[in-house]
C-alpha cells in the first residue's frame, strides 16, 4: 500500500454496498449518509458499484439522493439515475444451464440474476428463454468450492470473483466493476485516475486496483487489503464516511493506514 493519492482531486467516489456502504443489518449508517451528502455538495459524483441487481439497490440510491449512474450486477448493467438502461452485458444461457447442472452435481446452493428477477436455489424450466446477467455459487466446503472454481476457470469464458469467502460470482468474461466504472467515467468526461473506489471483496478488486485511489474496508478480505492504497474502518464503524472525509474531502492533514 501507499498513502499518496495518485490524483489530488477525487471527482467520483465508487462504493460497493454489502460489507461496505451497508452495515451488517443491511442499512446505511447515518454517518455514511452525511459524508455522501458532503461529497455531493462539493460536486463529487457518488456511484454505487455493486453485485446487486437494480431492483435491490435502486431504493438505496434514491434514499441517498444520488444523481448519477449505477453500476449493478458487477458491471453487467449500468443505469442512469432516472432508471434508463445504459449498458447490458449478458452471460450466455448455455453457460447458465451448464453452471446450474454443475451446482446440482456438487449439491451447491446457488443464485442467479436474469433481467428482471433473482433466482435462489431454483431455475426456470426453460433457461434459454431468459437473458442472464450473473450466476453465483454459495459453498461452505473449501474443497468442493475449490473444485467448482477450477471447473469454472477451465472453461475460460467467465469473469470470476466473490462477495464473501464462501461464494463464487460469475459474470461474462471481461465484465467487472472497473469496466462499468470506465463507462461511467466516459459519460462524465473524467478518467479512472479521478476515482476513489471503496470495497471489501474480490468483486471489488478490479475497481480498487484501477481507480486513482483504492480503499479497502477494515472488514475486507486480506487480498483486497493488499490491493488497496489504504484501509479504512469496518462497515460497522462508518468506514465509508471516514474514507470519504479523509481521502476525498481531505478533512485530515495527513494520510495513515
Amino acid at each position: 500500500m501507499n498513502n499518496v493519492l495518485k490524483n489530488p482531486t477525487i471527482k467520483l467516489i465508487a462504493l460497493d454496498m454489502d460489507g461496505t456502504l451497508l452495515n451488517q443489518k443491511g442499512e446505511i449508517p447515518e454517518e455514511n449518509r452525511k459524508a455522501i451528502k458532503e461529497a455531493q455538495d462539493q460536486g463529487i459524483h457518488v456511484v454505487l458499484s455493486t453485485g446487486r441487481s437494480i431492483a435491490t439497490c435502486r431504493e438505496h440510491a434514491e434514499s441517498l439522493l444520488l444523481k448519477t449512474f449505477l453500476v449493478t450486477v458487477n458491471g453487467s448493467e449500468i443505469w442512469d439515475y432516472q432508471g434508463n438502461l445504459i449498458e447490458r452485458n449478458l452471460v450466455e444461457a448455455e453457460s447458465i444451464k451448464w453452471m446450474w447442472e454443475l451446482s446440482q452435481k456438487h449439491k451447491a446452493r446457488v443464485w442467479a440474476i436474469s433481467c428482471g428477477k433473482t433466482w435462489n436455489d431454483q431455475m426456470p424450466e426453460d433457461i434459454a428463454s431468459l437473458e442472464w446477467l450473473k450466476f453465483g455459487f454459495d459453498i461452505e466446503d473449501d474443497k468442493i468450492r475449490a473444485s467448482v472454481l477450477k471447473e469454472l476457470q477451465d472453461k475460460g469464458v467467465f469473469e470470476l470473483s466473490n462477495s464473501s469467502l464462501s461464494n463464487i460470482e460469475v459474470n461474462a468474461i471481461g465484465i467487472n466493476k472497473a469496466k462499468g466504472l470506465k463507462t461511467v467515467c466516459e459519460k462524465l468526461h473524467i478518467t479512472m485516475d479521478d476515482v476513489m473506489a471503496v470495497g471489501d471483496s474480490l468483486n471489488d478488486i478490479s475497481m480498487i486496483k484501477e481507480a486513482g485511489f483504492g480503499v479497502a474496508m477494515g472488514n475486507a478480505q486480506e487480498t483486497v487489503k493488499k490491493a488497496a492504497d489504504a484501509v479504512t474502518e469496518t462497515n460497522e464503524a462508518n468506514g465509508v464516511a471516514n474514507a470519504i472525509r479523509k481521502y476525498a474531502l481531505k478533512k485530515e492533514p495527513s494520510f495513515k493506514d
